[in-house]
């Protein structure tokens, strides 16, 4: 095991760029052409034994559930019937062990290792691992790893004095925030505090499981020392146990840049999703990013992939994404985020509650910030990886009531048709495509985390609903260019033909275009749990002459009506109220559309 970044084994790995006999795999053209699916390996599978705590979705359990690298390998052929082109694994670099609850991964203690409570053969993890990477790559699956910058696991203790509200010695324990450095007791390989163990570069020769590791990170300044975090607004402090980093330093800096450039190299990943970006020192995600991507191209990876968890609006994340980040001192970035103003906006709008004239506003806001990044307005469509869930959110999107447990299924598929066709890169959470429901009631992070594979024999089969749903969205969207790369425009919407406007009540019909070229693909969505309607849809004249037919790609249900022909309505004969809020008088161009309930339609010519 190499304990430092500059041992002579890690430098091979570097040079040689991969451990195994194989070349690294190449980037893609254009991650566009790519949709994600992330899982939590934890929760994922396990061929040869079952969840260790039943029922698998209990949202009162917070430790390890067994899943395994195996597990993951045995169902890449089911991902790839799926559909994915990039498997996004949750950390799986090695966590302290005497942790019982950091199953997700982000309570990274070596960062040179593969965890080996994921391993069948824990002393195997590294090339378990690995085989997981190379079987990918053999199905043209590309990998992302997800990485963890800010903090690591519960390494060390707060020192305790008498009356002291930070006192935290027991593994897990939380302490309050300071606003200056406290002293501290770094952990042994049980998890208890040593009294002989303040400074950590003073400890003469550490067990592998005690500590920090590699060696180059066992510096007390290297960490913020300041107790748990008061609130999410907040940069410094720990999350909860999770001890912060100070990222700031050059030689923390250097040495993290070394680690995860380690990791591409021995694991041959193929980017990184980087946790908590926000929390990061000003300038550290652009020279973090350079550097991995510089090294990526020095092997041959072309297009490394990274984007951040920027748990913030659009504001926030305008300073991290794309080759020109607004900030006058970060003129690079990341490639680009994770879509959280969308996950405020869409489930809403798809499940009825919020108008969808909401969403468009989201988006002109985004086109006002992003302005200085784009070169064209299809370009937004690689700065944003676009989601309905994940690990971070306390309940699933698709709502299961145990009264009437078919009840939101047309809800869900109508969500996954307007986030594949809207602009980004779509990532689909683990178990969507099997129905998982978590509702998030109790606001727990286990309510969402469920064991997939504990679900029965059937966790995995692809003749559901919702998985042959998703298999035939992301087949249009694979058909059609200008869902991935085309310009994104939100179409007024009439009922009489006459008076048009986008939405503005709740149910309410999303229209909205995406055209590329001379190509127009219209996206049709009625919220609505009981009423069809009719509508018809404003679409571009000078790309569809009268007359011009459409047919239905996909729609999420049985016997939809196809829509009828292009037809103009005359200068002064029509009222449009613009996306800007100008009114004008036409002429237009538009479609008419019959939906049903709970219907999605993906329409071209």
């Amino acid at each position: 095991m190499h304990r430092s970044v500059w041992d002579p084994g890690v430098q091979a790995v570097l040079e040689g760029a991969t451990r195994g006999p194989r070349a690294p795999f190449p980037s893609p053209v254009d991650w566009r052409d790519r949709w994600i699916y992330f899982l939590l390996i934890d929760r994922f599978d396990n061929p040869k034994a079952s969840p260790r705590h039943l029922p698998y979705d209990d949202p009162h359990f917070d430790g390890f559930q067994g899943g395994t690298f195996e597990g993951v390998r045995r169902r890449l052929p089911y991902l790839k019937d799926l559909g994915i082109g990039a498997l996004w694994l949750s950390p799986f670099l090695k966590n302290c062990q005497f942790s019982p609850d950091s199953y997700h991964g982000y309570g990274i203690h070596d960062f040179l290792s593969a965890e080996p409570r994921f391993a069948t053969d824990p002393a195997d993890a590294d090339d378990e691992l690995r085989r997981v990477v190379d079987a990918a790559h053999d199905l043209d699956i590309l990998v992302i790893c997800d990485i963890v910058l800010n903090h690591t696991g519960d390494v060390f203790a707060y020192e305790c004095q008498a009356g002291d509200s930070l006192c935290a010695l027991s593994a897990g324990a939380r302490a309050s925030f300071s606003p200056v450095p406290r002293q501290v007791r770094w952990r042994g390989a049980d998890g208890q505090p040593r009294e002989d163990w303040p400074v950590v570069e003073a400890i003469p020769e550490p067990p592998p499981d005690a500590t920090v590791w590699p060696l180059e990170l066992r510096r007390n300044e290297f960490f913020r020392r300041q107790g748990a975090l008061p609130n999410w607004q907040q940069i410094e402090g720990d999350f909860d146990a999770l001890k912060q980093l100070l990222t700031t330093d050059p030689g923390f800096q250097s040495a993290m840049i070394r680690v995860y450039q380690h990791v591409i190299g021995k694991y041959d990943v193929d980017g990184f999703r980087i946790d908590t970006l926000k929390y990061l020192s000003p300038g550290y995600a652009r020279t973090f990013a350079n550097a991995v991507r510089e090294y990526a191209l020095s092997i041959g990876k072309k297009n490394f992939f990274t984007f951040g968890e920027v748990f913030d609006g659009e504001d926030r994340i305008a300073r991290f994404v794309g080759r020109d980040a607004t900030d006058i001192d970060d003129p690079v970035g990341v490639d680009a985020a994770l879509d959280f103003p969308l996950v405020f906006t869409l489930p809403r709008v798809a499940k009825g509650w919020t108008p969808p004239a909401a969403l468009t506003q989201m988006y002109e806001r985004r086109k006002q910030l992003e302005s200085v990044l784009l070169s064209s307005h299809g370009d937004a469509s690689g700065y944003f990886v676009t989601f309905l869930d994940n690990h971070d959110l306390k309940r699933r999107f698709y709502f299961c009531p145990p009264d009437d447990p078919h009840r939101y299924d047309d809800q869900l598929t109508l969500a996954l048709a307007c986030l594949f066709c809207l602009q980004g890169i779509p990532c689909l959470y683990y178990g969507t495509e099997q129905g998982l429901h978590g509702d998030g009631d109790l606001g727990l992070d286990a309510t969402v985390r469920e064991a997939l594979w504990g679900k029965g024999p059937d966790a995995f089969d692809p003749g559901t609903p919702f998985y042959r749903a998703v298999q035939s969205i992301a087949r249009v969207r694979a058909e059609q260019p200008a869902l991935r790369y085309g310009r994104q425009y939100f179409r007024p919407v009439s009922g009489d033909g006459h008076t048009f406007a986008l939405s503005g009540f709740a149910p309410g019909v999303l229209a909205f275009s995406r055209i590329l070229n001379d190509e127009e693909v219209v996206i049709a969505a009625n919220p609505q749990l009981d009423v069809g309607c009719a509508v018809d849809v404003i679409v571009d004249s000078s790309l569809n002459p009268p007359g011009t037919p459409y047919r239905v790609l996909y729609s999420n249900k049985g016997a939809p009506q196809p829509p009828g022909l292009v037809k103009e309505t005359a200068k002064g004969e029509v009222t449009v109220r613009e996306v800007g809020g100008a009114t004008t008088d036409g002429p237009v161009r538009a479609i008419r559309t019959t939906l049903q309930p709970l219907e999605a339609q993906i329409l071209g010519r």
